[in-house]
């Protein structure tokens, strides 16, 4: 039996969970109930290295109440267009964590995860074996540079 090739080489998805960074904080302060803390775990999410950063549909940013930060000019597929940023979406992918901006996308779309959080978590692709792998981050080796 042939096995069944699901993805086409170099198509890269992961697991994230993305937390509203602002609701942790009042939680961590006992300003808010921790269970009141918005966080979502998404499937799927193409690791896109054309994108330069998190790109969430625009329902995903309304669920996790991510407050926004500006309007800006962006580069598609189709030309320039205008995106909204929002700000403090906590990502969790392999035991790392850090907080980013998002990239506004229309309610249903895919989300994408782009190459400034991966290289800020220390996360690069394997195209070969479709996987990510964890840079180094010891107390002998790491990926951080100062």
């Amino acid at each position: 039996m042939t096995p069944t090739i699901k993805e086409p080489m170099g198509k890269i998805t992961t697991t994230l969970t993305i937390t509203n960074r602002l609701d942790q904080g009042k939680a961590e302060d006992n300003l808010i109930p921790a269970d009141r803390v918005r966080s979502i775990t998404i499937k799927d999410v193409l690791v896109d290295t054309e994108a330069t950063t998190l790109c969430l549909p625009q329902d995903a940013i309304a669920q996790l109440g991510l407050k926004l930060l500006k309007t800006v000019p962006v580069a598609t597929a189709t030309g320039i267009g205008t995106a909204r940023i929002f700000e403090d979406a906590k990502i969790s992918l392999m035991g790392r964590d850090a907080t980013f901006e998002c990239i506004e996308l229309p309610a249903g779309a895919d989300p994408l995860l782009g190459v400034i959080p991966l290289e800020a978590l220390g996360i690069e692709l394997d195209l070969q074996k479709q996987t990510l792998v964890l840079l180094p981050l010891s107390p002998t080796a790491s990926y951080l540079r100062i």
